[in-house]
């Protein structure tokens, strides 16, 4: 029985000539392979591989026959392959090489590849709105095209500006303008501006620290009160005489101090003064600072009390006995006092004299102040906070002569603002890399430890930082500060003239998230302890995946260990240091508040 399959016909397994036959057709192409297939139906069209060239009408479809295509499979009578030709790689090769592209002729100009349209057949006109969104795309689509070409362009003409610059030049730029590895490390710690909490819980938290400030204030206020009233009377050492002996039991001698019986009503005491609750109740009360690059100190608690009706303050200081013991011990005796530096030396301290970043300096002789703080003859403690309605209500009730700012005060303060705007724009981004730097450069030029430079060491370090000044400016500020003529200023004091300084809000939560760091008060913090409370959750590049909590804190650590003489350990100059320099780049107060939020949880 003959079998055809697909023009082949069967035979028995004994024939060779028809299997080779069949074989060698399967291998592919030959000369003669037309004579081996049927005769080309009518409704399929001549291929004509003369026509697969470009044209100009190439878009327009002619039929080969006006009668509809056929679909059905052919029969063993007309065997053909079906499929769409097309140009296999080497043959546009082979086809590019033939036919040259000239770039003037108007033929031969092809279209960009958004620009070439294809309509398929038979489909509904396109809605107003598709026309909208094509055309968009269409733009979009353009001008990213136009940037890339442009961004190349700009690579190519960057790359060969740098193969022609001298080296010392380019490294003198990148010293100067290009920011290092260190300042984007820094500039990480810029992105926590999102809230940590959310509203209830923030008002929740604030609530309950604003009870616990009040609470210690008043029990600071109390202290003062009964420490005022009654100090005249119990601290007199006559009151230690003779009390009692005549209530003594005859020929059994006078009785030991501590077994009689000691009351207020029994002392020969007369006060030279009757005050009286009313009186040290008109008062002002501040929250206050040391200005100290001690840790220990810096971070101690003051409440002041500047009183009304004889012009005297004093000074106390909170401070917490383990847990659930606290006490408010006298800082500062009550008493009057006067400038101790500035343009109002000698004056006696005025009502005027408080507000929030003011200064007030004391003599550190004749007080008991910590040994730390009477190394020099004088300190100074800042004003954080005021009680502004008794502030207004004392003025109101002040007889003395309401003293503002004299022309030399605000011409000293205009120019500051000069030299700091003058030096803000070169501190944007590389504000924690030049505040870190140059205060390890200050503690290591100082060998005597008084925190006092010379003036050919401070206008180095500023030449060292790439901070220079003209000289007219640089002398106008050495005469400012060297008041005493003495050749040596306060670098603390000379850094914060030409740098500026944060406002206290927002060193109130360096200061916070510092003693949180430091309980102890010791002014130091370990190394590990920054690791183990450092927390980048809430990062951006964390919450998107872009880096790991472990990576950020590594990059703060190494930022901040560059300013450290032990790198074991933070003290709390290096520590605020580094926050001098991040809060320049930051404008507003609550971004920078988020910062320390986030970071350490505050």
């Amino acid at each position: 029985m003959d079998l055809k399959i697909k023009g082949i016909t069967a035979t028995p397994r004994g024939g060779q000539t028809h299997l080779e036959a069949g074989k060698n057709s399967a291998q592919g192409w030959r000369a003669n392979s037309r004579a081996t297939r049927g005769p080309r139906p009518n409704e399929v069209p001549e291929l004509n591989f003369g026509k697969l060239e470009d044209s100009e009408d190439e878009d327009s479809y002619i039929p080969a026959s006006k009668g509809y295509p056929c679909l059905a499979p052919p029969d063993s009578s007309s065997t053909v392959s079906w499929g769409t030709p097309f140009l296999t790689p080497y043959a546009l090769h082979h086809h590019s090489q033939q036919k040259p592209f000239h770039k003037n002729t108007e033929a031969n100009k092809k279209p960009l590849p958004w620009e070439e349209k294809t309509v398929p057949e038979n489909l509904p006109a396109p809605s107003e709105r598709y026309k909208q969104k094509y055309k968009q795309y269409e733009s979009d689509l353009k001008e990213s095209y136009r940037q890339h070409s442009q961004n190349v362009k700009e690579k190519s003409k960057t790359g060969t500006q740098l193969e022609h610059t001298p080296r010392n030049e380019a490294h003198t730029q990148a010293v100067e303008d290009d920011l290092t590895a260190l300042d984007e490390k820094a500039l990480q710690q810029q992105c926590y501006t999102s809230k940590p909490y959310s509203a209830q819980h923030s008002m929740r938290k604030l609530a309950a620290e604003d009870f616990a400030i009040e609470r210690r204030k008043q029990a600071v206020v109390e202290q003062v009160m009964a420490d005022q009233l009654s100090r005249a009377v119990i601290s007199d050492p006559e009151q230690n005489g003779t009390i009692g002996e005549q209530n003594s039991l005859p020929g059994l001698g006078s009785a030991p101090l501590r077994f009689k019986n000691r009351t207020l009503h029994d002392t020969k005491v007369k006060t030279s003064s009757a005050l009286t609750e009313n009186l040290l109740s008109n008062k002002l009360r501040f929250d206050a600072r040391i200005l100290s690059r001690n840790g220990r100190d810096a971070c101690r608690e003051l409440i002041g009390f500047f009183f009304g009706f004889d012009k005297s303050l004093t000074v106390y200081e909170y401070r917490h006995f383990g847990k659930n013991r606290s006490n408010a011990l006298p800082f500062i005796q009550k008493g009057a006092y006067s400038h101790q530096h500035g343009r109002r030396k000698g004056m006696q301290y005025q009502i005027q004299d408080f507000y929030v970043g003011a200064n007030i300096t004391f003599a550190t002789s004749g007080q008991n102040l910590p040994e730390s703080i009477r190394k020099k003859p004088s300190f100074t403690i800042r004003i954080t906070t005021v009680g502004e309605v008794p502030k207004s209500m004392l003025l109101a009730t002040s007889t003395g002569k309401n003293q503002g700012p004299t022309k030399q005060e605000l011409d000293d303060k205009n120019v500051f603002k000069a030299i700091q705007g003058m030096l803000k724009e070169r501190l944007s981004k590389r504000g924690v890399r030049t505040l870190t730097g140059l205060g390890k450069y200050f503690r290591n030029k100082d060998m005597s430890g008084d925190g006092v430079l010379q003036k050919t060491e401070l206008r180095q370090a500023l030449k060292e930082f790439h901070l220079d000044l003209p000289d007219k400016d640089f002398e106008s500020l050495w005469l400012i500060l060297d008041q005493n003529c003495d050749g040596q200023v306060d670098y603390g004091e000379f850094k914060w003239a030409v740098i500026g300084e944060m406002s206290e809000y927002r060193k109130a939560f360096v200061r916070k998230a510092y003693m949180k760091l430091d309980p102890n008060k010791t002014g130091n913090i370990a190394v590990i302890d920054i690791k183990k409370f450092y927390c980048a959750k809430r990062h951006p590049k964390v919450l998107s995946g872009e880096a790991t909590e472990e990576q950020l804190r590594a990059a703060f650590v190494e930022t901040i260990q560059e300013s450290c003489r032990d790198p074991s350990a933070v003290s709390y100059t290096e520590f605020e240091d580094y926050y001098e320099g991040l809060s320049i780049g930051i404008i507003e107060d609550e971004d920078f508040a988020n910062v320390l939020k986030n970071s350490w949880g505050i």
